[in-house]
């Protein structure tokens, strides 16, 4: 990449950062304009000043309403690319259903991720907010996908997440797919206390986990 398509990136991302969507718009169709792809204005862009958005709330230097401007910003650069997206990668990574647990109205993190699923390739479904483990098991039962993502913001709500992944597996559909979960209270050891198969402590991770998680479950 040329110096002056880094220098365009690093702007989205400081556009970003600073809530400013109208900016973050302008930006990435000059930047796909400029022949940078999708993937990198994502990436090198969004990606990268959301990325630090993330690390300054969890830091506690970044409070709620600065980030919902931030992922509003996010939203909107995201309208642009996801033509784009689609047009350059018809592959498919597989199949992702998401939300966030019952009790839990937080969607910031949840469909943050899901943008950056669809721009991975991935088809993605999402229950969110709010969802009852039987809402879960009906999807999953339904739509058979290879990761199911559950998502909680509240050390209160993530108690609802052993309950949803206890119901899967009742259920009889842990076989051939995989539970990656994640949110601001969620930590490593959390997920495998809790049977989870794997955990992703932000957006940009959780895309890769998934990857992962895809292929070993078609694998399987």
């Amino acid at each position: 990449m040329e110096t002056t398509d880094m220098g365009l990136l690093e702007e989205i991302a400081l556009m970003l950062y600073e809530g400013k969507g109208e900016e973050v718009v302008r930006l990435a169709n000059e930047a796909l304009g400029a022949q940078i792809t999708p993937q990198e204005v994502l990436m090198g862009g969004l990606m990268a000043g959301m990325n630090v958005v993330g690390r300054e709330f969890k830091e506690g230097k970044r409070f709620i309403p600065e980030v919902l401007v931030s992922a509003r910003a996010m939203h909107m650069g995201m309208g642009v690319l996801e033509p784009h997206l689609s047009e350059a990668d018809t592959r498919t990574s597989g199949r992702i259903v998401i939300g966030t647990v019952q009790g839990d109205i937080h969607d910031i993190g949840k469909n943050l991720v899901a943008m950056l699923m669809k721009g991975a390739g991935f088809e993605v479904v999402d229950l969110g907010v709010d969802v009852p483990a039987a809402k879960f098991v009906e999807a999953v039962s339904r739509l058979r996908p290879q990761v199911l993502g559950i998502s909680a913001l509240l050390s209160t709500t993530m108690l609802e997440m052993p309950k949803v992944i206890a119901a899967i597996t009742e259920a009889g559909l842990r076989e051939h797919m995989a539970i990656l979960v994640g949110g601001a209270p969620v930590t490593e050891e959390y997920a495998r206390d809790i049977g989870a198969d794997a955990y992703a402590p932000e957006a940009g991770s959780a895309v890769e986990r998934a990857r992962e998680l895809a292929a070993r479950a078609s694998r399987g």
